[in-house]
């Protein structure tokens, strides 16, 4: 939901002539989070950003979305959701070629950083909440402050859980909710995808025909939320999160001003960033090729009810090295791929 912004923005701020000074003023106007450690591990062979897409259907604040904005994301009501990392993506972006954006499934069993094991996305939110009741118990009740340490609380556990599955350094995170992949669809005018099988989905919204098709920003939330109606479900929802995002960087390519001016206010009420990434020096040394990749699992299981992907924890980490030495080959062709 982030890789978006973040890996093409600054470089559409560099071919289109936008001033450096731009940089700066989209800078001081984000979110800042406090959740890496000033001495945390560090990465040697690049930068590792960790990208991390929530399910809330609120604000950075907590508060409710307008009711006509729920109704155009046609995502339900204000209170669904939670705050699970539904999308988990590390982009490694090296001293030189192209950087490889690793998309995380969200259903992975592994270790949580809190203890015991869980779902890979269930670490923000379950942390969330514990710091939120620990805090009220101290008598803090203030709904604001209770927010803004529990999402802290949560992206310490995220990170902390992604770094030590996959037995990586995180030096950088960039945090967008549901509403962040709304808004970049509709002010970049809609996106272009395309598919081999139409599909349908009325859970989600998607209602789409086979082939190329331009989607707006309703339909393009829809499209990056389906996953019932898929031959392989959430994997392939990683898919489309990743098509959508493909379909953004060829957008943002001929972006105009009003674009990138609707992509800067989208940053601004959608985006956290941690307190060391630095815009600027990002943009100066911004990738001009994101390649994507799916990490693997090894098959479903029911442990207590519950659906989850089974890991082998040594084996995506050494798919994850191996990716950060050599990323996958460009897509052929000049065309936009189509895929299931």
């Amino acid at each position: 939901m982030r890789t978006v912004w973040v890996a093409v923005c600054a470089t559409v701020l560099v071919t289109s002539g936008i001033a450096w000074s731009t940089v700066s003023t989209i800078s001081s106007g984000i979110e800042r989070s406090y959740a890496i450690p000033q001495d945390a591990p560090r990465s040697s062979s690049g930068r590792n950003i960790l990208i991390m897409g929530l399910t809330t259907r609120l604000d950075l604040h907590g508060e409710p979305l307008p009711d006509d904005v729920l109704r155009r994301m046609q995502a339900g009501e204000s209170d669904r959701g939670g705050y699970n990392a539904n999308t988990l993506i590390l982009l490694h972006i090296p001293v030189s070629g192209p950087a490889i954006a690793m998309s995380v499934p969200r259903d992975n069993l592994v270790p949580l950083s809190s203890g015991g094991e869980g779902k890979i996305k269930e670490a923000y939110g379950r942390a969330k909440i514990a710091e939120e009741e620990r805090l009220q118990a101290a008598g803090q009740h203030d709904k604001r402050t209770l927010e803004r340490a529990g999402r802290e609380a949560g992206r310490r556990a995220q990170v902390q859980t992604v770094a030590t599955f996959l037995n990586q350094p995180i030096d950088h995170l960039v945090e967008i909710s549901l509403i962040g992949f709304f808004h970049i669809a509709e002010g970049l005018g809609g996106v272009d995808v395309c598919l081999k099988n139409a599909t349908k989905d009325p859970l989600s919204g998607a209602d789409f025909p086979a082939g190329k098709q331009h989607l707006d920003a309703g339909q393009s939330l829809s499209f990056v939320r389906q996953r019932h109606g898929l031959p392989n479900g959430d994997l392939d929802r990683t898919k489309r999160q990743q098509a959508f995002l493909s379909a953004v960087a060829r957008r943002l390519k001929g972006a105009d001003v009003s674009a990138m001016q609707a992509m800067i206010d989208m940053a601004k009420q959608d985006v956290v960033l941690d307190d060391r990434f630095d815009l600027t020096e990002f943009a100066r040394r911004v990738p001009t090729e994101v390649r994507f990749d799916t990490l693997p699992i090894e098959g479903g299981a029911n442990i207590d009810g519950l659906d989850v992907n089974k890991v082998d924890a040594e084996k995506v980490r050494k798919k994850v090295t191996d990716l950060a030495k050599e990323p996958p080959p460009p897509p052929t062709g000049d065309g936009i791929p189509c895929i299931d």
